[in-house]
């Protein structure tokens, strides 16, 4: 993101504390389709809820969240006495993480990060697969970070989403920030785009209205795990 997107998206994380404000709040991408944020910005400032709790236990060992945002995860992680971090370009994003004690980088993921190599589980949430609008770029940076025998865990979009990359930005009546890219991808395009970034699908689930899968290395997939079909 630019800087101006990232001012957005700060004063975007500040309306989340006022119900009335988030809802103010969309997402418009560039062939005009605008859409809601207010209930995303609720939950991403909310501490980590069921489905958050059950995405962590498919995440063993250390934990890097990747955008971690606010760090409802990272917070999650803490409270059940597990070791994680967050890293995350926002710097907005990564006070209100700190000042409830989660301990996050404030970097983008492509900088140097501690443990790469060794982290057990990386995770994507909310969508956050799409970060600059290169997923495949963004796997295989992923799948350096894990070790041998680590797994990225991936937040998709529903099936028939495919693989998209958009030109978005955040928005308010009379406030906008600069476009970015982003990208989407449905669990329709999980394996093909987990293969482009030498990753295989180990597992794909639904919880409620949301979709994950579980990727690993190519070398771990020669292994015993039952591979998604």
């Amino acid at each position: 993101m630019t800087s101006g997107a990232l001012d957005t998206y700060a004063a975007a994380l500040d309306a989340a504390v006022d119900p009335g404000s988030a809802d103010d709040w969309f997402t418009r991408t560039q062939d005009g389709a605008r859409h809601p944020l207010g209930a995303d910005l609720r939950r991403w400032c909310a501490p980590a809820d069921r489905v958050d709790r059950e995405l962590l236990q498919h995440c063993p060992g250390a934990v890097l969240d990747v955008g971690c945002g606010p760090g409802r995860l990272v917070a999650e992680l803490a409270r059940q006495g597990r070791h994680g971090a967050g890293v995350d370009s926002s710097a907005a994003a990564v006070d209100i993480a700190r000042a409830a004690g989660g301990p996050v980088l404030h970097r983008s993921l492509f900088d140097p990060v501690p443990g790469e190599g060794r982290w057990d589980s990386v995770v994507l949430a909310d969508g956050n697969i799409g970060i600059g609008g290169d997923p495949v770029a963004l796997l295989a940076r992923c799948g350096e970070l894990i070790a041998p025998d680590g797994r990225v865990v991936v937040e998709l979009s529903p099936p028939g989403t495919g693989r998209r990359i958009a030109r978005v930005r955040l928005e308010r009546d009379g406030l906008h920030g600069d476009w970015f890219d982003w990208a989407l991808v449905g669990t329709d395009a999980a394996h093909e785009t987990a293969a482009a970034a030498d990753l295989v699908v180990a597992e794909l689930w639904r919880d409620g209205d949301r979709w994950f899968a579980s990727l690993v290395r190519l070398e771990a997939a020669a292994g015993d795990l039952d591979l998604a079909s």
